[in-house]
């Protein structure tokens, strides 16, 4: 396939975190934008209301839910790329809520990419994590490694990819699936490690409050993760591929607590609290990416160091009109 400008694309959960920060990669390449945010009554489009007053031309905001089979068949028409990132997320509230992961996460997929077969989309980007590869096996993680299902969100993606690649195998659906490990940066939700860590740290806290600090994860700048997602839209010969997408180096969370601390000039203690340790099971342990298969297949690779994503972070939460968003004072599941 060629670039991707003037081709029309889809993004679905684009009024997340990952989701709003691809389809600004995307309008900048040219193409034309299908945003899907989560309908609600407010109105709100999420991360995307940035273009509340200034909405451009080659983007369309539409509100829905991809639950609904019928709205997503209108959702799909005339479109030629499906970005496929709605999705339920949260681990912690995995373990309060499973049915609804099933909903979203596995339903909605097989939604999505029945749609995208009857209106013959010609390829879909469907969102992976390294969360189904659970606690590694063995170092660097290479999309052959074991699928483990330690919380329900887990066993939800797991189930997820599944379905996409079946699209691919029994109806010829052309899919990739894009597996991204622990993406970071600017509008991330504050479940996540990092902005629980900054968020803290920015207003003033002495103590951070933490789970297990000893788990490792391999960080990938959430830009580096949107040039991945247009590069697979770009590449041909890749479907029904699995590939991964990480910066290929590690980091225990008590020493990411420790480089966010130093980089905001900050000396600061961490408690753990019981309540945001998983359970012992269901913990994974060491996440480290084998991104051999993207640099292969799609010429991948990070441009942001850990320094240098995590600066352009702590720059974007050091602000107060993004700071004052997140709630550091309650822990939210």
């Amino acid at each position: 396939m060629d670039k991707l400008e003037k081709h029309k694309c889809l993004v679905t959960g684009a009024d997340g975190f990952i989701g709003s920060n691809l389809t600004e990669s995307l309008l900048k390449t040219g193409a034309k934008v299908r945003a899907l945010v989560q309908y609600n009554s407010q109105n709100s489009w999420g991360w995307l209301e940035v273009y509340a007053n200034d909405q451009p031309d080659n983007l369309e905001i539409i509100s829905g839910d991809i639950r609904d089979l019928n709205f997503c068949y209108e959702l799909t028409k005339d479109i030629d790329i499906v970005f496929h990132l709605a999705a339920l997320i949260a681990i912690p509230y995995s373990y309060h809520s499973p049915g609804s992961y099933i909903d979203t996460n596995i339903s909605g997929t097989s939604n999505i990419c029945l749609a995208a077969l009857k209106n013959k989309v010609s390829k879909v980007l469907h969102t992976s994590t390294s969360e189904v590869y659970g606690t590694a096996q063995y170092v660097p993680i290479d999309e052959k490694h074991p699928l483990q299902a330690q919380s329900p969100y887990s066993a939800s993606k797991i189930a997820s990819d599944a379905m996409a690649i079946s699209y691919f195998n029994a109806f010829e659906l052309p899919l990739v699936v894009i597996r991204p490990f622990n993406t970071y940066g600017p509008r991330q939700s504050a479940r996540a490690v990092i902005p629980t860590i900054i968020s803290q740290i920015a207003n003033g806290k002495k103590e951070i409050k933490l789970g297990d600090l000893s788990p490792t994860r391999d960080f990938n700048y959430v830009l580096d993760t949107c040039e991945g997602f247009i590069k697979a839209a770009e590449t041909s010969n890749i479907n029904g591929e699995i590939i991964n997408l990480g910066s290929g180096s590690e980091i225990s969370i008590g020493d990411l607590v420790l480089l966010i601390a130093e980089l905001m000039g900050k000396t600061v203690k961490v408690v753990s609290e019981q309540e945001r340790i998983r359970p012992e099971k269901s913990e994974v342990h060491r996440l480290l990416c084998d991104n051999s298969k993207a640099k292969k297949l799609l010429n991948f690779k990070s441009n942001y160091n850990l320094k240098e994503g995590l600066s352009e972070t702590i720059k974007w939460f050091s602000d107060d009109k993004n700071l004052k968003m997140y709630k550091a004072n309650i822990y939210n599941v």
